[in-house]
This record gives C-alpha cells, sequence and structure tokens, in this order.
C-alpha cells in the first residue's frame, strides 16, 4: 500500500502548504516501523518521544508499555500491524505530546507491488516521494543554532567553501 503523510504542524505552528511524505509499506509491517519511517524522512532525529496513532473510530495505536496510563482500549504499536489498514483510510499520527507534531495519514486508493515500486520489499516503509520544507524539530535554523532567537551569522558568500571548490573536478558537460 501507499501512505501520504503530511505535517500539518507543530510547536504550536500550523503548516501550509503541508510538507509531505509517501510510503510504500507492506501489511506485515508495524506501527512502530511506520514511525520510525516518518521521524526519519522528517528529519527527525531525536525518536525518544512518545507518539500516537488515532483513528475516526476513536482506535489509537501507541507505545503502550511507555506511556504511564494507556488510554483504554488502545493498541500496542510494537506489535499491530499495518494491515489493519483499509485502502483510502485516514487517520492521525501524533510525535512528541510535548511539541504536538501532528499529521494527518492517508491510505493510497490501490495497492502497489514493492517489486515493482522499489525492486524488492524493503524492512520498514520506505519513502517514494516527498515535498515541502521540513521544520526542524527543536526549532534550530543551523548546526549549531543555540539562542533560537539570535540572529544568523554573517553570510560568507561562499569564501568559506573556495579551497574545496577549486579542488573539485571539472567537467564539460
Amino acid at each position: 500500500m501507499t501512505i501520504a503523510v503530511e505535517l500539518v504542524g507543530g510547536r504550536g505552528k500550523r503548516l501550509w502548504p503541508r510538507p509531505g511524505r509517501v510510503f510504500v509499506a507492506g501489511p506485515n509491517q508495524t506501527f512502530d516501523h511506520l514511525v520510525t519511517a516518518i521521524n526519519t524522512s522528517f528529519g527527525r532525529w531525536d525518536h525518544a518521544h512518545l507518539h500516537a496513532f488515532q483513528f475516526t473510530d476513536g482506535t489509537i495505536v501507541g507505545p503502550l508499555d511507555a506511556w504511564d496510563a494507556p488510554p483504554e482500549g488502545a493498541l500496542h504499536s510494537e506489535t499491530t500491524k499495518l494491515r489493519r489498514l483499509a485502502l483510502g483510510e485516514q487517520f492521525l499520527f501524533q510525535f512528541d505530546f510535548g511539541d504536538n507534531w501532528i499529521h494527518v495519514c492517508t491510505v493510497g486508493d490501490t495497492k502497489v507491488d514493492p517489486e515493482v515500486e522499489l525492486g524488492g520489499t524493503p524492512f520498514l516503509p520506505w519513502a517514494v516521494y516527498g515535498a515541502g520544507e521540513i521544520p526542524d524539530q527543536y526549532g534550530a535554523r543551523w548546526l549549531g543554532d543555540e539562542d533560537l532567537d539570535a540572529p544568523p551569522p554573517p553570510d560568507p558568500e561562499g569564501e568559506d567553501l573556495r579551497a574545496l571548490l577549486d579542488q573539485m573536478p571539472r567537467t564539460d558537460g
């Protein structure tokens, strides 16, 4: 199946247009596998936050052993397989209950063959398409941005790269 995942917002900001990724996923993969794929493809390096999937029928899927008091009737994301998803179904994914990254997930209307789409069946759901600007998980704007309100350093306009660029081989076409 394919699952389109769009980032609705987080850290108190709603995003429009919504950045997104499309995954090819198999029925025997788990929701934990989907969590890893989503967080990786959205550029998150700190995966040590709570998460939950919520469905229109009220079902919640999450890491039950990590919650102090899991919601009644919730399913464990480590063992619940993606086979429970229906073609065309929509559901929500929430990551980091503090920063509240919300995603809307939509299962494609038709099944796909991973052998044709990817040349094999990956262990994890695999991102096959993506678009949009992904905000940093903690609001950093560059490596080393520790004061999120400070202005950026001056732009060296490529001068810091000149010695490296001069060493690159040239091609004629």
